[in-house]
């Protein structure tokens, strides 16, 4: 004997495709942003602030970049050079492409270089890794929020007449040279704008080594953006 049903079982039954729809078109639109083009890399390159340079750093991210199936792009390390020793001035925000950035969720995290040096939504819920992870922070054990960058808050270099800001631009891994690093979970030991800087935080201590940059709470991590 079949049962009739009931008028508020079936106004559910009409009404679920409509929600599970309602649901997916927002779950879709809050990641909206796009490809991937913006991460922290998942590792450093193994040799303290010694990346092999600037051509070095790139070679990281584009290979990282690859190894997660964004390799169409090409990919440029957020780092600046000082003009000393024959290494010409390279302002990281100059070397990153135009924007917009998305992390590996598709969240946009700058609009375009303006944003990504103003109020920018990097934080440590969207400046995952090329795997889409979370990079450890300051809450953290161990803590790995330091990011090499060699910046300025607006992103230019600093002077030669400075003293290294950038391990000898990116060639030392020993004891002598410091890097200026940002902090991308916007962490510090204060809510100073310098302590919570994404880019332009502190010089790291003890030289260039990895276990200097793990000293002060780094892993050698750099910011990886695609410039198409």
């Amino acid at each position: 004997m079949s049962r009739r049903m009931t008028w508020p079982r079936l106004a559910v039954l009409i009404g679920l495709p409509v929600a599970i729809t309602a649901c997916t078109a927002v779950q879709q639109s809050a990641g909206s942003g796009g490809p991937m083009g913006f991460f922290v890399t998942s590792v450093g390159a193994g040799k303290g602030a010694d990346l092999g340079g600037i051509v070095g750093a790139d070679k990281h991210c584009q290979s990282l970049a690859t190894a997660a199936g964004a390799g169409g792009r090409t990919w440029r390390a957020y780092l600046s050079t000082q003009g000393k020793d024959g290494v010409p001035t390279v302002n990281a925000r100059d070397r990153i492409g135009s924007g917009p950035w998305s992390n590996a969720k598709g969240v946009v995290v700058a609009r375009d270089v303006n944003h990504l040096h103003g109020a920018n939504d990097i934080n440590k819920q969207t400046a995952l890794n090329e795997k889409g992870l979370p990079v450890e922070g300051r809450s953290d054990t161990p803590n790995r929020h330091d990011i090499l960058t060699g910046s300025r808050a607006d992103g230019t270099a600093f002077s030669p007449n400075d003293t290294d800001m950038t391990c000898g631009n990116w060639t030392r891994s020993s004891t002598e040279g410091v890097a200026v690093v940002g902090h991308h979970d916007r962490a510090g030991p204060t809510t100073d704008p310098w302590a919570v800087s994404w880019n332009s935080s502190h010089q790291t201590r003890g030289g260039c080594s990895q276990q200097a940059l793990r000293g002060t709470g780094g892993d050698g991590l750099l910011y990886c953006f695609a410039v198409n």
